[in-house]
């Protein structure tokens, strides 16, 4: 004899325990996956341990058990909400800390579009108009000084110094820059000089900084893979969209700026030795050429010994040390343009024959962001 339990019974039970699975698959609110369920076996027994059973046991109504690969699943009654599980959070980004001296300063500035010359760790100038720039984007007041707001804002988002290594092909490049503009038209590239020339070029820096950081180094004898302590500039502007190019002739500054007038670039920029060879008024972007050859032409350079005895003009190889550097960014303005130029350490303090002269460091940066068209306004 053996007494039925009602239908609805097991069904309730059956309920229940999927419930219990349910909810042991929940872990402090996070989404985890339920364990699978580990088999359980009972021991092995031999055929003479097992009791004789002379009739049939009464089958006895019990739930099915659980395949052993597969999780008990959940069913939630109809109509019932269930709850999205919540996404796994990613441990968070400490905080960036504040550029402190004016070092940071000046890598953080550069980073960002906001060009200060020469890197050398020291004020001035140059680096007051980078900040003001910088405080004039961020809505700060425009003091030229790192005082308390602006480094709340000039977050380091990398550490200014890093190392930089010596590339096997660039030290083969190598070569010293002729003295004249004939043996310069000879060559089949002007390449960097020295690896001094190339480092601080390559890091944006002053040669005097590069000495001052790395005492020791054997500036004349650089083999590949030696390894320098320098500025860890990165530049990028990927999806930024120039709309219009500002020079400003009292000021020395170019500056590049969207539609919104938000600046995207800003630095330093030679103009004119003869007042009455800065033009202002628009003018605009005709032609954009990277790593240009230069055409010298002695009436223009009347104060060359050179220009005495030559009558023809000069083709000058592409190269870092080509007059107009390693960019040219024509204008609709007959000879001008703005371009590079080898000696970044005089951009902004000495004049030019009409052009506007930038840091080659720049005039890439500007190569990448100009276009055929773009308005250039030169205010005095």
């Amino acid at each position: 004899m053996f007494r039925l339990v009602p239908r609805r019974f097991f069904a309730g039970a059956l309920l229940t325990g999927l419930a219990v699975a349910a909810g042991a698959a929940e872990t402090g609110g996070e989404a985890t996956p339920a364990p699978t369920p580990t088999s359980v076996r009972a021991a092995p027994t031999r055929p003479e341990d097992v009791p004789a059973v002379e009739e049939p046991a009464p089958a006895t109504a019990t739930a099915p058990a659980p395949e052993e690969s597969k999780a008990p699943e959940a069913v939630a009654p109809a109509g019932a909400e269930v709850p999205a599980a919540e996404p796994a959070l990613a441990p968070e980004a400490p905080p960036l800390p504040p550029v402190k001296d004016w070092l940071e300063a000046q890598v953080e500035l550069s980073r960002r579009g906001f060009s200060c010359g020469s890197i050398d760790g020291v004020p001035g100038p140059q680096t007051a108009a980078a900040l003001k720039a910088f405080q004039r984007n961020e809505g700060l007041r425009e003091t030229g000084a790192l005082d308390k707001a602006t480094k709340q804002s000039l977050l380091l988002t990398a550490p200014a110094l890093a190392p930089y290594k010596f590339d096997v092909v660039d030290l083969a490049k190598l070569r010293p820059v002729p003295a004249t503009w004939l043996e310069k038209s000879q060559q089949p590239e002007l390449s960097f000089s020295t690896a001094l020339e190339l480092a601080a070029e390559r890091c944006r820096a002053s040669p005097a900084f590069l000495r001052k950081i790395n005492p020791n180094f054997n500036w004349t004898s650089v083999l590949p893979g030696a390894v320098i302590t320098a500025p860890a500039v990165t530049r990028s502007t990927a999806g930024a969209k120039v709309a219009k190019l500002h020079v400003r002739l009292a000021e020395h500054v170019l500056e590049a700026v969207d539609d919104t007038g938000r600046i995207i670039l800003h630095c330093p920029v030679s103009i004119a030795r003869n007042v009455e060879k800065r033009p202002v008024g628009e003018l605009h972007v005709t032609v954009v050429i990277p790593d240009p050859v230069y055409t010298w032409d002695p009436e223009v350079f009347p104060e060359s010994p050179e220009s005495k005895v030559l009558t023809h003009k000069l083709i000058l190889p592409s190269g870092p040390n080509n007059p107009v550097g390693v960019a040219w960014i024509g204008l609709d303005l007959q000879g001008y343009g703005i371009h590079g130029t080898p000696e970044p350490e005089n951009v902004g303090r000495t004049e030019s024959h009409g052009c506007f002269r930038l840091a080659n460091w720049d005039a890439l940066a500007l190569l990448g962001l100009a276009w055929t068209g773009l308005p250039v306004e030169v205010e005095p």
